[in-house]
């Protein structure tokens, strides 16, 4: 979102036929993306030190074709989320709520433990590249 011309590019390619996705902050306005976009939408929790940053515009202009992603560290930042996700119907606005846990901050257990006792409609996620490559390197 913060490419210059990136919001024609992305319907210029949805015009050719090719499926778009786009993963962005919760902190850029998505309502001039081209709703034939599959968005993924991160909401800052307040453990990331960004949750000022959540622009809650956006929830207005989500699809059954978006994502919401929260990514935690801790009790409090699932708590939130939980919270966030329930009073905006995250769930029934959205294809999918996804809860992820920060890599080392968090055992990624709890937060499905937590999931489960609450009976949350989420979908659980691991950031994969942490496994695959080194949990510090950069651009993967």
């Amino acid at each position: 979102m913060l490419q210059e011309n990136v919001i024609p590019l992305m319907a210029m390619l949805c015009d050719s036929d090719y499926a778009v996705l786009l993963e962005t902050s919760g902190a850029h306005d998505i309502s001039k993306v081209d709703p034939r976009v599959h968005r993924i939408m991160d909401l800052k929790t307040p453990g990331s030190g960004e949750v000022n940053k959540n622009l809650w515009s956006n929830v207005a202009h989500l699809t059954p074709r978006d994502e919401v992603k929260f990514v935690m560290g801790s009790r409090e930042d699932y708590e939130w989320s939980r919270d966030k996700m329930q009073h905006y119907d995250l769930a029934s606005r959205c294809h999918a709520v996804l809860f992820s846990p920060i890599f080392g901050r968090i055992d990624p257990r709890q937060i499905v433990e937590w999931i489960l006792a609450d009976k949350l409609n989420v979908r659980f996620q691991l950031q994969i590249h942490k496994f695959i490559w080194s949990p510090t390197q950069r651009g993967v």
